[in-house]
Parts: C-alpha cells; sequence; structure tokens
C-alpha cells in the first residue's frame, strides 16, 4: 500500500501546526457506476508561514484553492497527500476531486443487490479512509464540525451523522429526478467517525426519550429485497435497553441528536461505531435459522456501538495507540449491559467463551503486545484489532472493576466525559479520574496491566492430611519466558462437590464454598481454606474475575473427565472448558483426550456461544492436533459422534442445529456424505430440523467438499437464491470442489483477478482451505509465499487481509509448511512490518499444531 501511510510523528507535527475548524463536503452520486464527486472546503487555522498536507486518495484532482491561490494538482497531489504550502494564520482549502467507488469495504463502498439490481451506497472510514471520500485531515486528534451536502437520485434514502432533511429537487440526470440533502454542521468530531449511506434503503423509525428529557428519534435500515426478515422492533427494544443503562451508569445523557442504525451490504466487520449512523454487517438480518449465539452476538454488537457514542464518539483518544480505551471499554460495557438489561442473563459466560478464548490466544502470539500498544503509524493500527485490544483489554477493565469497585469506576468514568467531552485524551486522563475517585494508586496496575504483554498461569499447590483436609493452599503464579510479568489479581477460588439431584435422578457438581481474595507475586497462601476438606474440584478464577489460565489439580482433572456436564451454572462449566483447550494447546492435555472428553459432554452443554466455540476446537483438535495417523479415524469418529448428537438432540433446539452445522463441516465418509445428501434432498429427515436457505447451502458445501456435486449444481442451486448470500455461499461451494483444478481456479479468481468484492474474496478462502485430500493444497505453499509481497503492495488493507489470512494453507500443518513460513520470514526481514506480523501468527499456529501433535503422539 505505497504511499498510503502515515506515522505518529507526522501526526503529531501536523496537529502542532494545524487546528481544523470545519468541513463542508458536496458529493455527486449520480455520476455512473465507479465514480463521485467531491467538492471540500476546509476552514483552519495554523501557524503562520508553516507547511503541511492534508490527505486524499482521489482518481483525479480538478482543483485545489488554498486561500485564493490555485495550486496546480499535478505539483501538489502526491502519494495521497496535498502539499500546502505558506499557510496563513487564518486558512480555507478547496479541493475538488473524482473519487472512486470501492468494493473493498473501505471508502465509500457501492453494491448491486443481485435479487433487483437497485444500488446500495454506505462508507466505512475507520482507520484511516475517509480520505476516499473527501480532503481531509485524517487523525483522531484534528476534530472539527462536518456539513455534508449530497446528490443522488431523489428515489433515495440519504443518512448521515445529522437528522435528514427534507431533499431538494435536483433536475434530472439519465432520466432520473436528483435531489440534494444539506445536513445540518454535526457536533465537533473526528473524519473517521463521520458517515454516509445512499440508496433506496428500507426504513423503521421510532423514538425513545432521553433522561434529559429529549426525544431522540431511531431508524433501522436495511436493503429493500431483506425487508421481509428484518425484526425492526426487537432491534429498537435492545436499543432502549442500552439507552436507559448507560445513560443510568454514566450519568450523562447521550450526545447526539438522532440514533439510526443501518444494515449494509459487504460489511467487513461486526458493525462501526459512526456518530449517530451505526452501520452493522447485515448477517444480523436473519434471513434462515441461526444459532442462539448469533443472536446473542447480535445484542452483545447493538451494545457494543452504543456504548461508543460516549467513549469513542464523545471522547476521542489522541492517536491510535488508546484504541484499547475505546474498543475494550465498548466490549466490556456491552458485555455488562447485555447480562443485566436484556434477557440475556448469562452474557459473561458468552465472555469467557468467546472473547477470552479469543484473548488468550492472541496473547499467546508472537506478535502479542501491551494493551496500550506502540501504533508507529497506520498500518501498525490496521493490524491491531485484535483480541488484545478488544477482549484482553476488555478482560482487564473488568479486573480493575473487581479491584476498585464498581460505583467508584462509573463515577470516575463520569467525570471523564464531563471533563473531556468532544476532546482527546490519552491514558492518563482517565486514569486521574479513577484514582480520583476510587481513592487507588493505579500507577502500579498501569503499568503491570497496560503496559506489559502476555497471559499468566495460575495453578493450585496443597496439602492434605489423613482425613482429606488442606493442610496448606497456595496459588501459584507464572509467566512465559518471553513475557515474565507476574501480576495483582483479584480472584474468587471455588470449592465444587457432587451432589445428589433426587428431584432429576443424576449427580449435580455445585459449588460449596468460595474465597475472594488478592493473590501477587509466585506464590500466593490462601490460609482461609486450610482446614477445609478437599473438595472434587476445585476452580481457581472462579466467577472468572480475572485474566489469566488456569490448571487443575489431578483430583479436579478426572472430576471434570467425569463430571463437567454435571455442573449446573454455564460460567464454571465455559471456564473449564476453557482450561482444558488452554491446556491441549500448551501441550499439557493431550488432543485425542480433548476430543473423547468433549464427545463425552458436548450433549450437555446448553450455552449456545460455549457450544459454538467447543465445537470449534473439536474440530481443530480433530484435524490438526491429535497425532498425525490419528486424523483420518478421528475425524470419522467425531462426525459419527456428532451425526448421532443431532439424532438425539431436543427437536428443534439450538444444540440439534449446531451438531448439523458442525457434522456438515467434517463429514467426510461416503456414509456421512450420504447422510448429508439425504439431509439435503428431503429422503431423510431429522425431527425438528428445517432445512432453510442457508443451512441448505452448508449442506451443498459439504457435498461440494466432499466431491458429490458439481459446478452445475452449485449453479442450479444459486439460480433459486440470486442474493448477495447467495453469490457468496456459491463462491464457497465452487471453492470447495475437492479437483487440483478447482482449487487453482478458486486461487486464480482473488488472486489473477482483482475484482472480487471483499465477501467474495472471503467465502473462496472459506472453500479454497477446506479440503479431505490435503495434498491438494500442497502445490499452493509455495505460491502462497510468492505472492505476498505484491498481495501487499497492489491490493488495499482489507483485501489483503483476507488473501493473507483466508489463503494460508494451514489445515497442513505439517513441517513443510513450518520450514517454508520460516524461510519467507528470514529471507524477508525488510517486509512491511504489519505483514510480518501477519504470516509470523500464520508460523506460530502451525507450529502450536505441531507440538500438539508431538504431545499426542506419546499418548
Amino acid at each position: 500500500m505505497p504511499g498510503e501511510n502515515l506515522t505518529r510523528v507526522e501526526a503529531q507535527e501536523r496537529a502542532s501546526t494545524v487546528t481544523v475548524d470545519s468541513y463542508e463536503v458536496a458529493l455527486d452520486l449520480a455520476r455512473g457506476p465507479e465514480r463521485f464527486g467531491a467538492e471540500t472546503t476546509v476552514r483552519f487555522s495554523a501557524t503562520a508561514g508553516a507547511s503541511t498536507f492534508i490527505d486524499l486518495i482521489a482518481a483525479e484532482v480538478s482543483r485545489i484553492d488554498l486561500n485564493g491561490t490555485e495550486l496546480d494538482p499535478a505539483e501538489a497531489f502526491a502519494d495521497s497527500r496535498i502539499a500546502l504550502p505558506d499557510l496563513a494564520a487564518e486558512n480555507t482549502l478547496t479541493v475538488v476531486s473524482e473519487q472512486l467507488y470501492t468494493n473493498t469495504g473501505e471508502g465509500l463502498h457501492r453494491f448491486v443487490d443481485p435479487a433487483d439490481d437497485e444500488v446500495y451506497l454506505y462508507s466505512q472510514f475507520e482507520v484511516p479512509d475517509s480520505r476516499r471520500v473527501f480532503a481531509v485531515f485524517e487523525q483522531p486528534d484534528l476534530k472539527a464540525t462536518f456539513r455534508f451536502a449530497v446528490t443522488a437520485p431523489a428515489r433515495w434514502q440519504v443518512v448521515s451523522n445529522q437528522a435528514t432533511p427534507e431533499p431538494v429537487p435536483a433536475g434530472e440526470r439519465d432520466g432520473a429526478a436528483l435531489a440534494t440533502w444539506t445536513f445540518a454542521p454535526t457536533p465537533v468530531m473526528s473524519s473517521y467517525i463521520t458517515a454516509l449511506i445512499a440508496g433506496p434503503y428500507h426504513v423503521e423509525r421510532s423514538e425513545l426519550t432521553s433522561r434529559d428529557g429529549r426525544t431522540i428519534p431511531l431508524g433501522v435500515f436495511c436493503r429493500e429485497s431483506l425487508a421481509p426478515h428484518l425484526d425492526a422492533e426487537y432491534v429498537f427494544e435492545k436499543t432502549r435497553e442500552g439507552f436507559a443503562f448507560f445513560e443510568e451508569q454514566f450519568d450523562y445523557p447521550y450526545p447526539f441528536e438522532k440514533y439510526d442504525q443501518l444494515f449494509v451490504p459487504e460489511f467487513n466487520a461486526g458493525a462501526m461505531e459512526n456518530a449517530g449512523a451505526i452501520t452493522f454487517t447485515e448477517a444480523y438480518v436473519f434471513r434462515s435459522q441461526v444459532t442462539d449465539a448469533m443472536r446473542e452476538r447480535r445484542v452483545v454488537t447493538i451494545l457494543h456501538e452504543l456504548a461508543h457514542m460516549w467513549f469513542g464518539d464523545l471522547v476521542t483518544m489522541r492517536w491510535w495507540n488508546d484504541l484499547w480505551l475505546n474498543e475494550s471499554f465498548a466490549e466490556y460495557m456491552s458485555t455488562l449491559a447485555v447480562a443485566e438489561a436484556t434477557e440475556w442473563t448469562e452474557c459473561w459466560t458468552t465472555f469467557v467463551a468467546s472473547e477470552k478464548s479469543w484473548a488468550y490466544r492472541q496473547d499467546q502470539l508472537p506478535s502479542t503486545h501491551p494493551i496500550v500498544a506502540e501504533i508507529r503509524d497506520l498500518e501498525d493500527v490496521l493490524v491491531n484489532f485484535d483480541g488484545i485490544t478488544y477482549a484482553k483489554g476488555a478482560s482487564v477493565l473488568k479486573q480493575l472493576v473487581a479491584w476498585v469497585g464498581r460505583e467508584p469506576f462509573m463515577q470516575g468514568v463520569h467525570d471523564y466525559f464531563v471533563k473531556h467531552h468532544h476532546g482527546n485524551t490519552e491514558l492518563p486522563d482517565l486514569m486521574t479520574e479513577l484514582e480520583a475517585r476510587s481513592g487507588r494508586d493505579l500507577s502500579d496496575w498501569r503499568k503491570l496491566w497496560l503496559e506489559t504483554a502476555g497471559v499468566n498461569t495460575l495453578r493450585p499447590a496443597f496439602g492434605v492430611d489423613a482425613d482429606g483436609r488442606f493442610t496448606s493452599f497456595t496459588i501459584e503464579q507464572s509467566a512465559a519466558d518471553s513475557h515474565p510479568t507476574l501480576r495483582p489479581h483479584r480472584i474468587a477460588v471455588g470449592l465444587y462437590e457432587l451432589q445428589k439431584d433426587r428431584d432429576r435422578d443424576r449427580v449435580s457438581l455445585g459449588r460449596v464454598k468460595r474465597v475472594e481474595l488478592d493473590i501477587d507475586g509466585a506464590s500466593t497462601s490462601v490460609d482461609e481454606l486450610v482446614g477445609e476438606r478437599r473438595p472434587a474440584l476445585v476452580i481457581l478464577n472462579d466467577d472468572d474475575l480475572t485474566y489469566a489460565k488456569i490448571r487443575l489439580d489431578d483430583r479436579s482433572l478426572e472430576t471434570v473427565a467425569e463430571h463437567l456436564g454435571d455442573l449446573d451454572d454455564s460460567l464454571p462449566r465455559s471456564l473449564m472448558w476453557g482450561a482444558l483447550w488452554d491446556a491441549t494447546r500448551d501441550g499439557e492435555f493431550p488432543p485425542s483426550h480433548f476430543v473423547d472428553l468433549v464427545l463425552r459432554h458436548v450433549a450437555a452443554e446448553s450455552a449456545s456461544t460455549t457450544l459454538r466455540t467447543l465445537l470449534g476446537q473439536l474440530v481443530l483438535a480433530a484435524s490438526s492436533y491429535v497425532a498425525r495417523d490419528r486424523r483420518t479415524p478421528t475425524l470419522e469418529r467425531v462426525a459419527d459422534a456428532l451425526w448421532q448428537l443431532a439424532i438425539d438432540a431436543e427437536p428443534g433446539s439450538d444444540r440439534q442445529f449446531q451438531f448439523v452445522k458442525t457434522f456438515a463441516q467434517v463429514a467426510g465418509t461416503e456414509e456421512q456424505l450420504d447422510a448429508v445428501a439425504r439431509l439435503l434432498d428431503g429422503s431423510s429427515l431429522i425431527d425438528g430440523l428445517d432445512i432453510d436457505t442457508d443451512l441448505g447451502w452448508e449442506l451443498l458445501i459439504a457435498l461440494a467438499a466432499g466431491g458429490r456435486v458439481d459446478g452445475d449444481a452449485i449453479d442450479a442451486r444459486l439460480a433459486e437464491d440470486r442474493t448477495a448470500s447467495g453469490q457468496q455461499s456459491a463462491a464457497h461451494a465452487r471453492a470447495a470442489l475437492p479437483a487440483a483444478a478447482d482449487k487453482q481456479a478458486a486461487w486464480d479468481s482473488v488472486f489473477a483477478d482483482a475484482s472480487a468484492p471483499n465477501l467474495i474474496v472471503r467465502a473462496t478462502g472459506l472453500g479454497f482451505t477446506r479440503a479431505h485430500d490435503l495434498t491438494v493444497l500442497e502445490p499452493f505453499v509455495d505460491r502462497y509465499f510468492s505472492a505476498l509481497e505484491d498481495v501487499w503492495a497492489s491490493r488495499s488493507y482489507a483485501i489483503a487481509d483476507e488473501l493473507i489470512d483466508g489463503f494460508f494453507p494451514s489445515p497442513l500443518a505439517d513441517e513443510r509448511l513450518q520450514q517454508a513460513t520460516r524461510e519467507w520470514l528470514d529471507a524477508h526481514g525488510d517486509a512491511p512490518a504489519a505483514l510480518r506480523r501477519l504470516v509470523s501468527e500464520h508460523l506460530a499456529g502451525v507450529e502450536r499444531a505441531l507440538a500438539a501433535q508431538r504431545a499426542d503422539q506419546e499418548v
């Protein structure tokens, strides 16, 4: 991505020179399918006589006027920057440019709905992509007001950060009536949270009353072809619950004038917190059955973005090294809100199963970094939307709340908003308010938790007398050699015993004692447990108060192996699944044993996100972690077990649905593929299971990977589902076809041809790496590494990331892939740091798989 970077030093220098007052941006969206027009007027003050630059990625710049002086675009515009020489104390800059629509989910994305040929646009500006739409000082600390004027087809909906004004007729073009929408200026904000969404969107409206008495208009939008599936009333309900919760917790009213939520096509992430105009992936508009995990995730995402209206939009980090302040806070607060203000009351269990497992995985990669990361430039931040920035940060905030107390924490946050609203901050600004309210000195906590990397491991160590009572009990803390920091933790220790449940004629595993304490250093005594009878199960970090991996003593491991499914509470069950998986990944628990244990207890798992995470871990363990000579029989056994679990599950249940989906993912024998085919054609039924559109595609993809269908069958199904989702599923299915020629065609469709949109690239990668005969992927090892530098240089970040991540042949998980990855890293020490990071993370995944295979071979 040449010429598009911005360093922190450059941003600091520019911020010391320039203060921005306002932008006026006029956009013409009626010029055809490739380009749109932009005229940007920026008013800013500067150090008189200084020079600087403004950012712009454009197809063509036709006019640059700085304080009445015309600058030659051929000289002033280069490498995504417009040079601005000899500035006055007060400046007015006007830039007229031709901009390009994208299909990468960056800048202004243009999508044509295959269902009705309607055109839909949406913006995505974080991190550095408002410059793809208008000339802008693209850094978060140069805030300003923004006034947008948009000319577009008169029948469209046009949405931005401010309330949509009445359109004014603007003539006709190519027989279509046009109109212009001139929005009121925004409050002072960063450019990356401005937004523009336009097209013939379906909209449903409502309103709520803020705690300060204002009426806040609400809107929910989606494509017209998805409107029959839009459950807007539920979205409004969760939004109201979130508003009430956050305004009470923060004691600060919602800071903008309206709140629109727009489900948009081909969105790269889950959502984006544009002020007052949130964009979401339209995967959250459910046209087919989805898991309860997905339904809950949608609510978490809705409230995550709402939390950003205060933390991120009202108050914004000065530079991207404090990105975690935005994302971690929103992740913590959204989980808290979902658990306490909605029907999803077990959301902290979901947090353990999903977010913390992501964080632990990320924190053990060679690319791990402190929560407060060193962000040298834009390329650094683009690869830092990771499990540290989101999940570890949120976990550490949960630990901080447990340490300082929730009421002082929320009071400190309130003070932070009052003091810094509409401004930019750094970490010490928040710490100052939390220290003042809690009375605690947070300097050591900050250093140990936020400025160092790595995850600690906690183990119990104890002595027991002849009567089975603890004579001593200590908690031992360790850290990896590469990141040796030992940290203070606020944790609970839970003692669990087996109990006869006469009402249900079963044994249950329940907590009989809980001790909460602070630990620090390599060893901490728990004197309160001395004299207690050794229980069947000891859980460190019970209730999940801290961020640490936990290990089990021998008896506890035996209890879990026999009775994990008898834990009635979903949170300790999730903690135990996580402990077993961590030990498996670390080579301390044989992957074959993990597979056995999952198959033994998975039927009892009722928490949907825990189940989804667990099934994914089961597939990874069976396909990549077990010893190589056991891989095929293990996968066959797993698939057979999943089929039986689906048959035995409660009809129509979430568990039944997840078991069938995972069965389709691993079905490989002729008998298993026969079962898939019978489900798809309706000749075999599972009671309560509806083979709807999306599940039908998953079954067809399984048959494609198994060589049971060809391209004609895929085309025939696509003809019945002419939708964006159908196109993505068809790309997935074609890439999953097993022949070498099929894999090459999939590869060429995205590497040789740069026209595929972002989600087609993603779907193609999912199919490409799906192979029962892994030898079909072997020729692509060298091709992958040969392509890396060109991909990084020639594609946008969003597409480069999809190609580098999605087409790495990780299912091979063998020594040749390990060697090839190491050789590329050794030979490309001068490659961009962000690219090397992505490749080094793949190497770490292969090395962990090989270590797990060796551990499995020993049993």
